[in-house]
């Protein structure tokens, strides 16, 4: 599976790291990412992994960020560029490249997060034992779900499933994918940093997204209308470092990535991207030029009983291409 990723693979450093003057031999690793520096992901990941590595090491282990693509252009092609040392860490979507990861995005089911922020926890629950495969030449650094997926739309209200009849709405990957499938919209998969363009020309009617994305990537500027309520799933993050460049350091230097990643740094992100999302959907709500729906507990539950029925229908699915997403989910769920 990664193979035929590797095959489609394809300036100046913005440096975030802290700088300890006058330390002679020290590793320098590179963060590359394809947002700008504003983005949640500086908040939420980026500042504390920087700041905890040096501060561990006394800045002999430095982190230097080219953030917006600066490593190369693409975000689908972020996994492989760790895994080829274009850099040494990276951050992307799982669902970008989905046939890699089809057991890890189990996590973004509908019913699998319960929208209280602990979708970091269930996919670190159930790496060790069946996902490790999914993540060839990386060390995971921090895996997290994004706050629950809202309908973002340019200009439609949407109050129950047979409204999404027809309607072109874009998705991060295959899982959200099938959500719109069943609601009766054509899913269109297509990077974030495409969608605000994709939105203001009507290539697409709406957007499937975290509400944290409207800010990050400005879509308040080309949609009107905001659907909350419905169980419409979570995206799945990773941060991974390259685990042979891992391997190759010190072990004070491992040691000190250790401590600043796994659940600590998954947890920084999935509280930052919750808080995020929950701010603009309180300005959203402020303005009386946008329309936010709450759908009602009726409204909800008419979406629910679509889109939770997904969850079972894909791990049946999976199971019979011979994976064992019955064990993932359990493992996800705690039980």
């Amino acid at each position: 599976m990664l193979h035929r990723i590797l095959k489609s693979a394809a300036a100046p450093v913005v440096a975030a790291a802290i700088a300890f003057p006058g330390l002679a031999g020290a590793e320098t690793l590179k963060f590359a990412h394809f947002v700008p520096p504003a983005h949640t992901i500086t908040e939420a990941i980026v500042d504390p992994l920087v700041t905890g590595t040096a501060e561990a090491t006394g800045g002999s282990l430095e982190i230097q960020v080219y953030p917006g693509g600066e490593l190369g252009p693409g975000p689908v092609e972020q996994y492989v560029r760790a895994v080829t040392g274009v850099a040494d860490i990276v951050w992307g979507l799982a669902g970008y490249t989905s046939a890699q990861f089809p057991l890890s995005m189990i996590v973004e089911l509908p019913g699998v997060v319960d929208g209280n922020g602990d979708g970091y926890e269930k996919i670190w629950r159930a790496y060790d034992e069946h996902l490790t495969g999914e993540f060839p030449g990386t060390r995971p650094l921090a895996l997290w779900t994004s706050e629950p997926n809202v309908l973002i739309m340019k200009d439609k209200e949407i109050r129950a499933p047979a409204d999404m009849a027809g309607l072109k709405i874009r998705v991060s990957g295959a899982v959200p994918g099938r959500v719109m499938e069943a609601l009766g919209a054509t899913p269109v998969q297509m990077p974030a940093n495409e969608m605000y363009n994709a939105l203001q020309t009507g290539l697409i009617d709406g957007i499937l997204t975290g509400a944290s994305a409207i800010r990050d990537f400005k879509l308040n500027e080309v949609s009107s209308v905001y659907i909350e309520g419905a169980s419409l799933g979570n995206i799945l993050f990773y941060v991974v470092l390259n685990e042979e460049k891992y391997q190759s350091l010190p072990d004070a230097e491992k040691a000190a990535i250790d401590a600043n990643s796994g659940l600590a740094l998954s947890k920084s992100g999935e509280e930052t991207w919750n808080r995020n999302a929950q701010s603009m959907m309180d300005e959203l709500k402020a303005d009386p030029a946008k329309t936010v729906i709450t759908l009602s507990a009726d409204e909800a539950a008419a979406f629910n009983a679509v889109t939770l029925g997904i969850r079972d229908t894909v791990i049946d699915e999976l199971e019979g291409q011979g994976l064992p997403a019955k064990a993932v989910l359990a493992a996800m769920l705690g039980e």
